[in-house]
């Protein structure tokens, strides 16, 4: 183990950057969402809203069950055009637009017409995982849970 003895600061409050030496740097560009307007025309706009609703109906067993928050980045064009978070670990679940507010657990890529054909049942989604169809990153495992939420949503 090493020991600091003697150590002195070697800056010194003159060593400071000089007036105009800053660049003023412009506010952070918002990415590329869509207008609202245009959201109600994206096919999984809707599909987005009635799990919405059926999670607000059944949140609080979801959430027992599951115990994740998932984000999904709809994409268009390699672009994202839609994000909703489905947090199914705090309270009795939620679900809105836009990036997590807690750090997600698992977190999917999803070009709109994959996922359109995957809640609608017309594509398996480890059949589609495996060909590349879209991209999940943190815990892989966690998306045979969100699976079974679009199963039961589908059924109502």
């Amino acid at each position: 183990m090493w020991k600091r003895s003697g150590h002195q600061s070697k800056i010194k409050a003159e060593d400071g950057p000089l007036a105009g030496q800053f660049e003023v740097l412009g506010s952070v560009p918002e990415p590329a969402m869509p207008h609202p307007l245009e959201l109600s025309e994206l096919e999984s706009f809707s599909v987005f809203e009635d799990i919405r609703l059926h999670i607000r109906e059944v949140g609080a067993q979801l959430v027992k069950k599951v115990n994740a928050i998932f984000q999904l980045d709809i994409t268009k064009d390699g672009k994202i055009i839609l994000q909703w978070t489905i947090d199914l670990k705090n309270g009795s679940g939620d679900m809105y637009p836009g990036p997590a507010r807690l750090p997600a657990d698992t977190v999917f890529t999803i070009p709109e017409p994959v996922f359109m054909e995957l809640v609608l049942g017309k594509m398996n989604p480890q059949k589609a995982f495996l060909a590349g169809k879209f991209k999940v990153s943190g815990k892989v495992l966690l998306s045979q849970k969100l699976e079974r939420v679009f199963k039961d949503w589908a059924k109502f």
